[in-house]
């Protein structure tokens, strides 16, 4: 039941973002930008394990990993209005992304 729950949360954000974006990109942008689906995966962590510990790791690991990509969020618009096809751009910055978050994770997380 908890992982319907979890499908449903994740499904109505990205529903309601995308649907919205077609009014106004401003109050989807919002939208995507409040944690939600973090906030709710601590919220079920919390309820399945009550572990503190376990939810100040994953936060601070979290935060760490979010920094890394927000360059990234830069790059797609800017190779997006240079003429670059929306995959390769979506692609590169997504490369990007896992890149610095797994030399993030070994040299600043170990």
């Amino acid at each position: 039941m908890s992982y319907l729950i979890k499908i449903i949360i994740a499904v109505l954000v990205i529903v309601v973002a995308s649907e919205l974006s077609k009014k106004n990109t401003s109050l989807a942008a919002i939208l995507l930008g409040i944690p939600i689906v973090l906030f709710t995966s601590f919220t079920f962590i919390w309820e399945e394990s009550k572990d503190i510990n376990k939810i100040a790791l994953l936060t601070q690991e979290t935060v760490i990993i979010l920094l890394a990509g927000i360059p990234f969020v830069f790059l797609l618009p800017w190779l997006l209005k240079h003429g670059f096809n929306y995959y390769l751009a979506l692609g590169s910055s997504c490369a990007g992304i896992i890149l610095v978050s797994l030399l993030i994770q070994k040299y600043v997380l170990q």
